[in-house]
């Protein structure tokens, strides 16, 4: 089985940290998690808010348990919000339905992780998650 190494790890959290600088975005949070929902890297920039750990690592643990994106979730609580917040609340790490949660996938098309990122609008948080992955050399 192929395994998101620190090394990928570090380098999605650097490249989707230098896309939000070079978007102009507000302080982000970025946490990779391996396949198994287990932290691999984070950081939070300067002047992040005190919950955004938190909801970083939701957005990216939410898409691993659920095998979608977290913008593909966004979309299912609106339809199905009674089934969402039961999964939130069977989910360790918890579940956020906005954009920037994605899956990591090998060269094989494998989920090896997930990215999540957050401090900014959503839509740019996954514009940030998705450098990062493919900065890294990975796919989305």
């Amino acid at each position: 089985m192929s395994r998101i190494t620190l090394d990928q790890a570090q380098a999605i959290v650097a490249a989707a940290l230098k896309e939000g600088r070079a978007l102009g975005l507000k302080p982000l949070s970025v946490a990779v998690l391996d396949a198994g929902g287990h932290l691999v890297a984070f950081a939070r920039e300067d002047n992040s808010s005190n919950l955004r750990p938190q909801i970083a690592t939701a957005k990216a643990s939410g898409a691993l348990a659920l095998g979608v994106s977290s913008r593909v979730i966004g979309e299912m609580a609106i339809e199905r919000p009674t089934f969402i917040n039961a999964a939130a609340g069977l989910n360790a790490d918890g579940i956020v339905p906005a954009a920037g949660g994605v899956l990591i996938r090998d060269s094989a098309g494998l989920v090896i992780g997930a990215v999540g990122v957050t401090g900014d609008l959503s839509d740019n948080d996954e514009k940030a998650a998705l450098a990062g992955i493919a900065a890294s050399g990975l796919a989305s």
